[in-house]
């Protein structure tokens, strides 16, 4: 019997399995569309038998691949794919496989082959090849699609090989209930205790494990309402804008020239008839041999459809000659009426962030009050019998307050109606009470401090009382101790205290949270190249977070380097900051010269 499959994924991974010739292929081709039309974000992992190659002789990727370079990583702007060359003696490791998905962008891993892998299967089955039967031998299958002749036994589910409606209703239902069953962790308060063992266990999930989990909890808020441009700052649309007019309204000239219609282009001078400035026009049509002086932005007369710039032109008594005439091109130097935006097209689609540029568009198009989406209510506090107030004395053994301005101050940014708590005492009652009022209050609550491990954190238990965990470990450096959960229909995130490590906890996970909840469903965090100007390090299995400043260099590529000390700590280290450098956790150097990721605190800091 095969063993239980261990999925490091935090989203279902499903395979199909059969014989050569039984059509897993052309299923998948079927399957996939379905799919993807009932809303599901796939991600694919094929097993190849063969030498097989994605490029062909000839081409850059195919020919550098052969030369000796293990990498090889092919993009554009639609797609992008990486050879890599990693022989082994036996099949490939699904398990590693896994884990180059990006899991916060599918919803489901589907798996063509490796049928003898253990990892949930539907096995594809067809009498007449007379092929024996893989769940006899194999725990994992979790369905047998086939055709009539084909025996299945009463305790896995049958469906129809030549029905992909069906099918795809089976995967639907196991990547929903999955999510049900192996997403969500309740616990109560006597097993809040245990959640301290695992300070010290393999069990934490890496970054984008974690961030598929928050978003999986999330539901984008339906409410709108209707806000004035002024009152506007930096609100997510609810409903797509539709322009009532074209932009720019009418067509236009694009420069301080001459209109005069192409086909009168000659050796012989035009007649200038008139001048049309701006915010005017001439009212007759042009006629052969006609030109006009016209100003950038002026509507262009009827009959005119090209505009010679004043430089190239040459006016004596109302007599135009047309310098370089050879060069001139039909419709230069002309705006189209709607070329910019035509009435009746989107000029910005729902779910789209407001900022300056955003707003100065839409009034551009008439608009004085938009649809928005209501700015989700975040609820914040601190815990902690050390943390002090700011402005009252510091009293002996203790610190001042910082998480709850920090993150109060990135959750307005992010357009959120806020709620300020104050500091709670450390104290299960009273911690108790005020998740339970702030989910009341809010759709998210926010607390700092209290989530490791020592004996007077009383955030888990509290929790526990009024509401389930998802997960309490992440693995990432700084923030490791970040707890994630619900309270009623409220998200709760437990920061850690450190200073820095709240920043960055907010940045990779409440971030999106919001963001998603606030209606922007298609945002993404912003990771860019740079190169080390020294050597970065890290540690395998967790993600690191350094502060770094990164630099255009005289060389036009972006570069990068650490504050210095990275402690937790170090609130300094932020403020001269202006990115975070991002190692992955399957790296431990990154040596100087060496590209690596940061993002950019453009966004919230």
């Amino acid at each position: 019997m095969t063993a239980l499959f261990s999925n490091p994924l935090s989203i279902p991974v499903l395979g199909f399995c059969a014989y050569s010739g039984t059509g897993k292929t052309t299923l998948l081709k079927q399957l996939i569309p379905a799919l993807i039309e009932r809303g599901l974000r796939l991600a694919v992992i094929k097993h190849a038998h063969h030498n097989f190659d994605v490029d062909v002789p000839g081409k850059d990727s195919f020919e550098m691949r052969k030369a000796g370079a293990r990498q090889v990583l092919v993009a554009s702007h639609v797609r992008w794919a990486l050879m890599t060359e990693d022989p082994v003696d036996d099949d490939p490791q699904l398990q590693h496989l896994l884990r180059q998905i990006e899991a916060d962008k599918v919803d489901i891993v589907l798996v063509e082959g490796f049928k003898k892998l253990a990892l949930p299967k539907i096995e594809l089955h067809r009498a007449a090849h007379n092929k024996p039967l893989i769940h006899i031998h194999d725990d994992n299958i979790v369905a047998i699609a086939c055709c009539d002749e084909t025996t299945v036994p009463d305790s896995l589910m049958r469906l129809d090989l030549n029905n992909v409606a069906q099918i795809a209703d089976f995967v639907q239902h196991y990547q929903q209930n999955w999510q049900a069953e192996e997403v969500s962790l309740p616990i109560d308060a006597s097993k809040a205790a245990q959640m301290d063992d695992t300070e010290n266990s393999p069990h934490g999930i890496s970054v984008s494990q974690g961030v598929a989990a928050v978003l999986s909890q999330v539901t984008p808020i339906v409410d709108t309402e209707l806000v004035s441009l002024f009152d506007i700052d930096n609100r997510v649309l609810a409903h797509d804008i539709i322009s009532e007019i074209n932009v720019p309204q009418q067509t236009n000239s694009a420069m301080d020239g001459y209109a005069f219609a192409f086909s009168n282009l000659s050796n012989k001078p035009l007649k200038v008839v008139a001048e049309v400035l701006a915010g005017h026009h001439y009212p007759n049509m042009l006629q052969d041999g006609e030109a006009v002086r016209i100003m950038t932005g002026a509507t262009v007369p009827k009959g005119a459809d090209t505009i010679q710039p004043r430089e190239l032109a040459n006016e004596q008594d109302n007599l135009l000659t047309l310098l370089e005439h050879e060069h001139i091109v039909k419709g230069q130097h002309v705006r189209l009426a709607g070329e910019d935006i035509a009435s009746g097209d989107v000029a910005l689609a729902a779910g789209k962030r407001l900022g300056a540029a955003e707003l100065g568009l839409l009034a551009s198009l008439g608009f004085d009050r938009l649809p928005l989406v209501k700015r989700p209510t975040v609820a914040v506090f601190s815990t902690g019998d050390e943390v002090s107030q700011p402005g009252q004395i510091l009293k002996q053994n203790c610190i001042y307050d910082s998480n709850r301005y920090t993150v109060l101050s990135m959750a307005k940014k992010l357009g959120c109606q806020v709620i300020d708590l104050g500091i709670i005492e450390d104290d299960e009652h009273i911690l108790t009470a005020t998740l339970r009022s702030a989910a009341e209050q809010a759709d998210i609550v926010i607390s700092s401090g209290g989530v490791s491990v020592g004996n007077a954190d009383y955030i888990k238990t509290a929790l526990a009382n009024v509401g389930n965990t998802q997960f309490w470990r992440i693995n990432m450096r700084p923030g490791r101790p970040l707890a994630v959960g619900n309270i009623d229909r409220s998200l709760f995130f437990g920061l850690p205290g450190n200073p820095v490590a709240v920043m960055v906890a907010f940045l990779q996970f409440v971030q999106p949270a919001i963001r998603k909840l606030a209606g922007e469903l298609h945002w993404q965090p912003q990771f860019i190249p740079a190169i080390a100007q020294h050597a970065l390090r890290s540690k395998t299995g967790r993600t690191e977070f350094l502060r770094g400043i990164y630099t255009i260099g005289s060389d036009g590529r972006i570069k990068v380097s650490t504050t210095g000390a990275q402690g937790s700590g170090m609130l300094s280290s932020m403020v001269s900051a202006n990115c975070l450098i991002v190692i992955g956790d399957d790296t431990a150097t990154i040596p100087a010269g060496e590209s690596v990721f940061i993002q950019p605190f453009a966004d919230l800091l």
